[in-house]
């Protein structure tokens, strides 16, 4: 009896001391895998302004003031500074777009400023990949380089806002607002170029390229051949060195519209290009049909 007692007592102690270690091991799991979210002291924020046709992206952080002086204590006059928080500030331009007197190509830049009491200096920087500020700055890296005079404002503002304000179709500001400071940097977008252009290529009628995609559909799709046959030849004509490739398509329009002629005389040019263009896929194909069509 005394042994059965014992193995009893045995058993249950082996099994609180499993489920002891079970729940310890269940509290420590849920301790590791359990995440208390925090708002961030410098929230991120990215926003898209259109100006014109092109799209002006900012990304970047916004600290707040809390009760401090901003310029000329917590940051620094003559100082380069990354113009938010955390990751470097970024904007990005969709087209073309001129900054002071220099061109910046499309694309994303990160945004230095070197605040002081009467001039800002501001860096459009090629590099966007800084926690703060460059380690080892490079000249080379800067697409782009404005002077402007800062503003003061009546109103506080709590934190850092980047915006694309005073906008027109030719251009807008890019302006750096915190505390009583304000910046603006003014640039402009090729809206009129872009417009003139499109304009120019509507009213000067298809291009080469338009026909030849109209005549090719008409040729794949069993539409009106004839019709196909027009607009190939329209695309020749047009084009300012027809390519091989589209005297091939000339070539397989014609004879579907029962023109052999026209077709071996087309084939022939397209041979002779792809020939000059060591594209042999096109030297075969041509081969082939002139064969086909009894000129070989």
């Amino acid at each position: 009896m005394a042994l059965l007692v014992d193995l009893f007592i045995n058993i249950k102690q082996s099994i609180m001391k499993k489920a002891v270690i079970l729940f310890v091991t269940f509290c420590t799991t849920l301790a590791v895998n359990a995440q208390i979210e925090t708002p961030q002291p410098s929230p991120v924020a990215k926003t898209t302004q259109v100006v014109g046709l092109t799209d002006v992206t900012l990304e970047y952080s916004r600290p707040a003031k809390r009760g401090r002086t901003i310029f000329g204590d917590l940051i620094t006059y003559g100082k380069l500074w990354r113009t938010g928080a955390n990751k470097n500030s970024i904007v990005t331009f969709s087209d073309d777009v001129t900054v002071g007197t220099k061109e910046l190509k499309a694309g994303s830049y990160a945004i230095f400023t070197t605040p002081g009491e009467s001039v800002w200096e501001i860096n459009f920087y090629t590099d966007t990949e800084n926690w703060g500020t460059p380690k080892s700055w490079d000249a080379s890296k800067v697409a782009a380089v404005v002077k402007v005079n800062p503003t003061k404002i009546t109103e506080s503002v709590e934190s850092l806002t980047l915006a694309v304000n005073d906008l027109n179709d030719n251009g807008a500001n890019l302006d750096i607002i915190w505390a009583n400071t304000k910046v603006s940097i003014p640039f402009t977008v090729p809206t009129e170029k872009t417009v003139m252009k499109a304009i120019d290529n509507v009213m000067a009628g298809p291009s080469s390229n338009d026909y030849y995609a109209a005549a090719v559909y008409y040729l794949n799709s069993d539409k009106d051949i004839n019709k196909a046959k027009e607009w190939i030849d329209k695309a020749i004509e047009l084009a300012e060195k027809p390519a091989y490739y589209q005297y091939r398509r000339q070539s397989l329009i014609y004879a579907k519209a029962g023109d052999k002629k026209g077709a071996i005389k087309a084939a022939k040019i397209s041979l002779e290009g792809a020939k000059e263009a060591n594209n042999n896929d096109y030297i075969r194909m041509n081969t082939a049909s002139l064969k086909e069509w009894g000129a070989m």
